[in-house]
């Protein structure tokens, strides 16, 4: 049993398809992601770089983007297929070293109708995946399909990462219509694509013709009828003070007539209501009857996107500084995961690096502060041994200082 479960996993590993990687190892990036030239729009600038912070300077390096406030349109078309019958794993890095206020993070997912020199926010597509950050109010992983025509958002919330390090976002479809989100080679969430998205109209709708009968008591609760008001209940609920006196210079002809300030009543109740008791008539909370939604067909291709063909990143930006990079689409996501498994030493390379680099700041700003403070003494001691040495009746700056002129 053991020799069958190594040789299927081997039928697996070799069966594998990737049908799209860019590590952006080096400028050949160049001659096959193109940019936008959407006429109306002044697009960034990506600058190939690992960036301040990082694990290795050149096996890290990505694509950043560059120039606040500025669009960013660029994608890359691959050899088209399609993922019938098959698992679809989407998976690429983002590395927000900015500390990201407001802009986007994800890829978008294309068929082969895309024009890349016209690419712009419009521009339809399959797919749109990764995180989005705006404010403390939005920080979301969007998972949106594209289905007839549509784009459909997930209707659940995914929380992204927002720090400042590199993470690894992957999507998986399975021909089960399920899938799954990871981030960092962990689940972050899952399930049906029918249950988590509005594909198709609900399976059940509340039946036209029932309606709730008259005489249906939904009371769980009613007035005591043979509660009753006590006859001492009814008191004002403001009264004039009694320990007010009229004070001494209060001119009646001046001031009119005088009248003690009004204060809470100690004796006040409110107002009355009899008490609940269970209402005898009570027939529970009226449900609405449910029949079979007619306009319900039933779809086993929600996962099926018949043609693959580009990618790209096409995202608003308010402060730059994002890293886009290790893009894969594959059937395979334990292929996925190998790459993805690298992320814990880049995380850990990244934190080292900032960590010196941020101590080296605090060191520089230390020495030119007590630089600061030297000449700073070193101008007061000049200043007291000017006045020092001053000959008798001779006038010093110290002197001079804080005296009008005569």
């Amino acid at each position: 049993m053991r020799t069958l479960a190594v040789l299927f996993a081997a039928f697996l590993a070799v069966n594998a398809k990737v049908y799209f990687e860019e590590g952006f190892k080096d400028d050949s990036w160049q001659k096959t992601w193109v940019q936008s030239e959407h006429k109306g729009v002044e697009y960034g600038k990506f600058v190939h770089t690992a960036g301040k912070f990082y694990n290795d300077a050149e096996a890290d390096k990505g694509l950043q983007t560059s120039q606040d406030a500025r669009f960013y349109a660029l994608s890359n078309k691959f050899t088209p297929f399609s993922n019938k019958d098959d698992t679809l794993v989407i998976q690429f890095s983002v590395k927000h070293e900015q500390n990201i206020d407001c802009g986007g993070g994800y890829l978008k997912v294309f068929d082969c109708s895309v024009d890349q020199k016209d690419l712009h926010g419009e521009t339809p597509y399959l797919v749109m995946f990764g995180p989005d950050i705006c404010g403390p109010g939005t920080k979301k992983v969007h998972v949106i399909f594209s289905y007839k025509g549509k784009n459909h958002l997930i209707n659940k919330d995914i929380r992204c990462k927002d720090d400042v390090f590199t993470h690894f976002y992957t999507l998986v479809v399975r021909a089960d219509n399920t899938y799954e989100v990871l981030i960092d080679n962990e689940k972050v969430e899952s399930g049906s694509l029918e249950d988590d998205w509005d594909f198709l109209p609900p399976k059940k709708i509340k039946d036209p013709e029932a309606k709730k009968p008259e005489d249906w008591d939904d009371r769980a609760t009613i007035a005591d009828p043979d509660d009753t008001k006590p006859e001492d209940w009814d008191k004002p609920e403001h009264i004039p003070d009694p320990d007010a006196t009229k004070p001494d210079d209060w001119d009646d002809e001046m001031d009119g007539e005088w009248e003690p300030p009004m204060i809470d009543n100690p004796e006040y109740k409110g107002e009355w209501k009899p008490k609940q008791i269970d209402n005898p008539a009570y027939k529970g909370v009226w449900v609405h009857p449910e029949i079979d939604n007619p306009e319900y067909v039933e779809d086993k291709s929600l996962y099926l996107r018949e043609e693959v063909c580009a990618v790209g990143i096409d995202v608003w930006q308010v402060k730059s500084g994002t890293i886009f990079d290790n893009f894969m689409i594959t059937d395979d996501l334990e292929e996925a995961k190998k790459v993805a498994a690298s992320v814990k030493e880049t995380q850990e390379g990244e934190k080292k690096v900032k960590d010196a680099q941020e101590a080296e700041e605090r060191k520089k700003a230390e020495e030119e502060a007590a630089a600061e403070e030297a000449a700073k003494d070193d101008e007061d001691e000049d200043d007291e041994d000017d006045a020092d040495n001053a000959l008798p009746g001779e006038a010093t700056e110290l002197d001079d200082e804080g005296h009008d002129e005569l």
